[in-house]
């Protein structure tokens, strides 16, 4: 499998090689990866495309965790409600 089609900048492939990394790194790393993700792409497939490629070769690793965290994630994130939202409960 081409990871860099998942993993364009390599993050998630990087956190696996550091030595010691902790959960807490590595949730930080995932951020900054689902921060680059391209709008519309199909974000459950590219961290289960990920999960399958690095987790099977390292079940223990923190990242793998976050990563299985991610695709648990059943419910899409919502949008707190902003200026526009308290402009339109005054309405």
């Amino acid at each position: 499998m081409q990871t860099d089609l998942f993993d364009p900048k390599n993050l998630i492939r990087e956190s696996y090689r550091i030595d010691e990394i902790t959960l807490p790194e590595c949730r930080s790393i995932f951020l900054d990866w689902a921060l680059s993700v391209p709008l519309g792409s199909d974000n459950q497939a590219m961290i289960k495309g990920l999960l399958d490629h690095y987790g099977s070769a390292e079940p223990d690793h923190p990242m793998t965790q976050v990563l299985r965290e991610g695709v648990t994630q059943t419910e899409p994130a919502k949008r707190r409600g902003g200026r526009a939202a308290r402009l339109n409960s005054k309405s």
